[in-house]
């Protein structure tokens, strides 16, 4: 006679006491038919991320238009890094504000703005073609930085916490899929990059449309005191049509008590951001989700994405470069599928341990290369094959998991203000980066700059040791308990670190 596993018992005992209905298959398609609408959305983040890549050539040396001088051209590549993290603040904002949903419809009109504006961009006055391109990259920065949470928010507070951790990935894999896309189609239209622009427009214009159907938040709508809308569009998400069902009222009944506690907290019932920031629930998290996104900057990540082409020279990569660029991300949206199935099987410590080691290795071994160039030998395929293993490493890890984690840690309360937060100081990190990388390059060398960037994923392994928390199985409830600091949360939740 089979016997259900510990762990699906555990699992079953957690959804029980959360007082979360049973997943079912019905609502499970559910579940993620959703979370994939929602992240559609950033696929056109991920576009206006890698879209500088395929325009800087033609930009500057256009036989067929006007084109920018090398000053124009540079702000024009990293304006859109400095426009991130307040495009992370007001995501924090709109998602408190006006709910995880409306927030979506912003993400996608203002980014259609900005495709428009570049479709249409002066083909004979260098002046407006240079004006014209900088205020549709501050207008994608801020959609960039917008879209770094709410998708990723929204699938944490519909999904079930078995399906959890691997739909709050898809926001990192769709950013991937969107450089894919772009790189594949600067690929295809080398000369054209207004074409370019006028498909990825297109493409956000149907995203916007697809958002139309989704239920709202319930968690939000709670937090707004709109319970019955929020019964209604759990039904949906729970795939349960019966009134009055127990399972969903038990539901409804925790989001509530959820809610209630964190502002029983509080004298008074509209507490100030700062003074919710104090409390350890919301604290803890913060400081930890702050330093893991700094990790994730300081150790070249998003350097190799950003300077794809110019970093594959640098590191001694023997193929074409733009080839380089589009295996970049090809592997990183490859491995973020894979990270989905990696992250419920074995939570999130263990692939970002391994992450960290990874990417040491590979840029301990780029700086080896630098020092015995290998170009002109029989091994010189050895930089590609670094090249391709950190991306490889990083997306298991601390290229996807900050940005996951940041949907699952914080109080539905104060979520999109925390979450908002956290981007904002990762993207200002990431400008931080960005811009030091050629200067740290020229004043330091090659050799340096990887054994820096390897030091400071050694370090993050030691940080993801000692302080990143397991929430793989957790409830968002549980998770909230263990920052809180409640003995029977924060035993168990020691024993799942310590497993971990």
């Amino acid at each position: 006679m089979p016997t259900e596993s510990p762990a699906a018992n555990k699992a079953a005992e957690a959804t029980a006491s959360s007082g979360m209905a049973k997943l079912t298959k019905r609502a499970a398609i559910t579940q993620i038919v959703a979370a994939v609408v929602a992240n559609i959305t950033i696929i056109s983040s991920g576009m206006g991320i890698g879209f500088p890549s395929i325009a800087m050539m033609e930009l500057t040396n256009s036989t067929t238009s006007v084109v920018l001088t090398e000053s124009e051209a540079s702000w024009f590549a990293s304006i859109t890094s400095i426009m991130c993290p307040f495009g992370g603040l007001l995501s924090g904002y709109l998602l408190d504000k006006v709910g995880r949903k409306r927030t979506l419809y912003c993400i996608n009109i203002i980014s259609v703005v900005s495709w428009a504006i570049m479709s249409f961009a002066s083909r004979t006055d260098a002046s407006v073609l240079f004006v014209e391109l900088i205020v549709a990259r501050v207008i994608i920065g801020v959609a960039i930085g917008l879209s770094s949470t709410p998708a990723s928010v929204y699938a944490a507070e519909v999904a079930h916490p078995q399906l959890r951790g691997r739909l709050t990935l898809l926001t990192a894999g769709c950013t991937g899929i969107g450089m894919l896309l772009v790189y594949s189609l600067g690929y295809m239209f080398k000369e054209d990059w207004r074409y370019v622009c006028t498909i990825c427009g297109v493409f956000t214009g149907v995203s916007l449309i697809t958002v139309i159907p989704l239920p709202e938040s319930p968690s939000w709508l709670v937090g707004k005191k709109r319970p019955q809308d929020a019964e209604r569009y759990l039904k949906v998400i729970r795939a349960i049509k019966e009134d009055n069902h127990p399972e969903i009222r038990a539901e409804i009944k925790a989001l509530e008590e959820n809610v209630a506690r964190f502002r029983s907290t509080e004298s008074s019932k509209k507490a100030s951001k700062l003074v919710q920031l104090k409390k350890p629930e919301v604290y803890k998290p913060l400081s930890i989700m702050c330093i893991f996104f700094m990790f994730q900057q300081f150790s070249g990540i998003f350097v190799i994405i950003v300077y794809a082409a110019s970093f594959s020279v640098e590191a001694g990569v023997a193929i074409d470069p733009f080839l380089a660029a589009v295996l970049v991300g090809l592997t990183r949206v490859l491995t973020t599928i894979l990270m989905s199935f990696i992250s419920d099987k074995f939570g999130r410590r263990p692939p970002a341990l391994f992450s960290g080691f990874g990417m040491a290795c590979c840029m301990f071994g780029l700086a080896a290369c630098a020092v015995f160039p290998v170009a002109d030998t029989q091994y010189n395929w050895i930089p590609t094959a670094l090249l391709v293993a950190f991306i490889f490493t990083a997306t298991l890890g601390f290229l996807t998991l900050p940005f996951s984690m940041n949907a699952e840690v914080y109080p539905t309360k104060i979520r999109g203000f925390a979450s908002g937060l956290t981007i904002f100081f990762g993207y200002t990190m990431s400008f931080v980066m960005l811009k030091s990388y050629p200067s740290m390059v020229n004043a330091i060398g090659n050799e340096n700059v990887f054994l820096f960037f390897g030091l400071v994923a050694v370090i993050g392994i030691a940080f993801v040791y000692f302080f990143l928390p397991e929430t793989k199985g957790r409830t968002l409830q549980d998770i909230e308990d263990y920052f809180r600091g409640g003995k029977g949360a924060s035993a168990d939740a020691d024993k799942q670190d310590t497993k971990a």
